[in-house]
């Protein structure tokens, strides 16, 4: 698929998963993530063909003007979707499938220093929530969903929710259930609170019933 063609089908993926989006003018005009897409494509092309100093001036260039951060180096996929986008980084060697949304603040980092493969590979349909970090060369397979924050260091199969400092995979994801509600995805530190909580307020009431028996005795 040529370079305008794929231009052409990110803005109609814009309008796809952002309810805000209004016109095709404003899409060209002011989503920052559909200008680092289709600033990295050019920079990638550069890239490729070993013209490594201008894919990078232009890759410089985008994240000036934009805020995302994606290496030259990286591959990134059709109908990929960066929301709003700030401080997202993409790394040299990672990889991002197709129908992939990223919400700002997203890493996608490595772990190594050596010039090997140090980034993630991100499957397709994945939705990576706001703030989170997928660290090291591994798989994030398709149709998975990271929650906002989850900072991932392992491989994690297809269709599984992970949430979590390191991240957990708290759950499955049924094929119909894309969209990325923030208020769905589960919390464990939150719900083992709660059993902590829920815990302590049965033995508060079994130590005043106790104490209810001993004065009436």
């Amino acid at each position: 698929m040529g370079f305008f063609s794929l231009m052409r089908e990110d803005m109609r993926t814009v309008f796809e998963r952002d309810p805000a989006a209004r016109s095709k003018l404003e899409v060209f005009l002011c989503y920052s993530g559909f200008h680092a897409v289709t600033a990295h494509r050019a920079a990638h092309w550069l890239w490729t063909k070993r013209l490594y100093l201008p894919a990078r001036i232009l890759a410089q260039f985008s994240r000036f003007m934009t805020g995302i951060e994606i290496h030259p180096g990286a591959k990134i996929g059709r109908r990929v979707f960066i929301d709003h986008g700030m401080g997202v980084v993409i790394g040299e060697t990672a990889e991002v499938g197709d129908d992939v949304t990223i919400y700002h603040g997203v890493t996608l980092g490595g772990t190594s220093l050596k010039k090997e493969k140090r980034h993630p590979t991100i499957g397709n349909s994945v939705v990576i929530g706001t703030g989170a970090k997928i660290l090291g060369p591994f798989r994030v397979g398709d149709r998975v969903r990271v929650g906002a924050n989850s900072v991932v260091i392992r491989e994690v199969p297809d269709d599984a929710t992970v949430v979590g400092v390191p991240g957990k995979i708290v759950g499955g994801l049924r094929k119909e259930e894309m969209d990325f509600d923030h208020a769905d995805i589960p919390d464990p530190v939150a719900n083992a609170i709660n059993c902590i909580v829920d815990r302590i307020v049965e033995m508060e009431k079994a130590v005043k019933n106790a104490r209810i028996h001993k004065d009436g005795d």
